[in-house]
């Protein structure tokens, strides 16, 4: 199964929300998994996940990249990666698997199926790479 069809990126178990609002834009946004997250950390080392739900704010106009139930946050600066979809230059990083910025998809229409012909045969690791733990595809410009 390819990793933008994975049903791990699609559920949550019962006691995690589907959503959760970030505390502080107010919007709701989708889990993440704490792996994902300490991929991208600075000092990964000094962080440690407890037993509660995560997520990954997408808002451009938000500093906060992730959150917790608890109120936690984790902002862009405390990241080594940084988040194309929050930054949405044309160096900004869309693909991390492949290291595809928005001006490649922009200006190259066969990035785009490159990186669908990648997933249908499970050679992503988005669940680690992206910021956010999930397919890039969507993150492509719409025509």
């Amino acid at each position: 199964m390819s990793c933008c069809n994975k049903t791990s990126c699609e559920q949550t178990s019962n006691s995690i929300p589907r959503k959760l609002a970030c505390p502080a834009n107010g919007k709701t946004y989708l889990p993440v998994e704490p792996k994902t997250i300490s991929h991208h950390l600075k000092q990964t080392w000094n962080w440690q996940a407890t037993e509660q739900g995560y997520y990954f704010c997408s808002d451009p106009e938000c500093d906060v990249v992730y959150f917790a139930e608890d109120g936690s946050i984790i902002k862009t600066a405390e990241l080594r990666t940084s988040v194309g979809i929050k930054e949405m230059k044309p160096s900004s990083i869309i693909c991390y698997c492949y290291g595809v910025t928005l001006e490649d998809a922009k200006s190259d229409p066969k990035v785009k199926e490159f990186v669908m012909q990648k997933t249908k045969i499970n050679e992503c690791a988005c669940d680690s790479r992206n910021p956010s733990g999930r397919c890039c595809l969507k993150d492509f410009p719409k025509k």
